[in-house]
């Protein structure tokens, strides 16, 4: 098969990198240095397993920013760009999707298929099906964890389509065949149902890292050991050991634009959970910033932003929220984060020396507590009950 993947972010890149194994792929993206990297086999996020790939596989992979190259005789169109949750419409910014989606009808012919895998609100491929008068489009939701695209590809929890034809069979094939996990659970359904699984599964989770820091506020606020209880909560299986670490609210890409987009679709219709997950993430990160103003720190040393384990992503952090309240209450906040290589970020001293911001601060914040946080005699701030996120 000759696919073409538009957008090479964490869901592109994997599928990519995952489908190149044994198909032509072509990856397409603006950015001029992502599409440098890909093709001196560079990898341009942190993925163990696509860096791997990369030195270690034989793949039939070429990146452009050339859109009639990519999309030449392709037989299959994978859009992955992204859709950002818009607080104006209470919708996501679907725009560059559509965009895709009118350059591959203006240069392709009807034989081409285009699956996307941007997440999208409920209802969004029957639109386009009607708006173009098409039906050679369809979604496939992706599951991928920040920092394990390929791995969650290579061994995949469910593939799930939101089509019922043959090209969706073989889609789905052309994924199976390319995993390395046998007996893959895979569903056909509807594109509406496709594009809610989506959105429930992520809302979910967020549920999941709500529940277990409230949990963690109560104990915090009534001085009692949140381990215990947890411990002591999880190990009934029907709840389970995981998403229970404390945190400082959820961010990342997904959770919170998605929890919000399933809550604008919740639109006249009953619901409370939904509508408590999005404002819980909110009410988290103003107890977190309020313990720290209790203890009247004139410096506080926000340690990364990065929210996760041997990431280098830190859009829609937490913390980020957490240092606007700080400031907001003119504590003076300074940064310790080794991917920002500039002295500034946001108007926000950025020190590099460890040894010099640990010094500086009067109590150092952490969402996470690894190796180097370890053993130093300073007042360190943290949820992180499990060392692990």
């Amino acid at each position: 098969m000759k696919i073409t993947v538009v957008g090479i972010g964490y869901v592109g890149l994997s599928l990519s990198t995952l489908l190149s194994q044994k198909n032509e792929v072509i990856a397409l993206d603006i950015d001029l240095d992502k599409v440098d990297k890909i093709n001196r086999r560079v990898c341009p996020i942190k993925d163990e397993y696509i860096e791997n790939f990369f030195k270690e596989k034989e793949l039939n992979l070429k990146a452009t920013n050339k859109y009639n190259e990519a999309l030449k005789d392709a037989d299959y169109v994978i859009i992955c760009t992204p859709t950002n949750y818009d607080e104006d419409t209470n919708c996501f910014d679907t725009s560059s999707v559509e965009d895709v989606i009118k350059k591959v009808l203006s240069i392709c012919d009807s034989s081409v298929t285009m699956v996307v895998k941007s997440t999208i609100p409920v209802g969004f491929i029957d639109n386009i099906k009607d708006k173009y008068n098409i039906d050679n489009i369809f979604f496939s939701p992706e599951f991928l964890r920040e920092g394990k695209a390929l791995y969650d590809n290579l061994y995949p929890s469910r593939i799930i389509i939101g089509n019922k034809s043959k090209k969706a069979e073989i889609f789905a094939n052309l994924l199976k065949e390319a995993a390395l996990k046998v007996d893959i659970p895979i569903l056909f359904m509807d594109s509406k149902e496709a594009e809610a699984v989506k959105l429930f599964s992520n809302t979910y989770l967020a549920l999941r890292v709500s529940y277990f820091n409230e949990l963690d506020t109560y104990a915090e606020l009534k001085g009692l050991n949140t381990k215990d209880i947890v411990d002591g909560v999880c190990l009934d299986p029907r709840i389970g050991e995981y998403y229970n670490n404390p945190s400082f609210g959820y961010g990342g890409y997904c959770l919170p634009k998605d929890t919000k987009q399933l809550l604008a679709n919740y639109k006249n219709i009953p619901q409370n959970i939904v509508e408590a997950i999005v404002k819980s993430n909110s009410t988290r990160k103003q107890h977190i910033a309020q313990m720290i103003i209790n203890k009247k720190p004139k410096v506080v040393g926000i340690y990364r932003l990065t929210m996760k384990v041997n990431s280098d992503n830190f859009r829609q952090s937490a913390i980020l929220d957490i240092i606007k309240i700080l400031r907001d209450n003119n504590i003076k906040v300074i940064i310790f984060e080794p991917i920002i290589l500039e002295n500034t970020y946001e108007g926000i001293e950025i020190v590099h020396d460890f040894e010099l911001f640990k010094d500086v601060a009067d109590i150092i914040v952490a969402n996470i507590v690894d190796e180097k946080l370890k053993n130093i005699d300073k007042t360190i701030y943290t949820r992180d009950i499990f060392k692990r996120d």
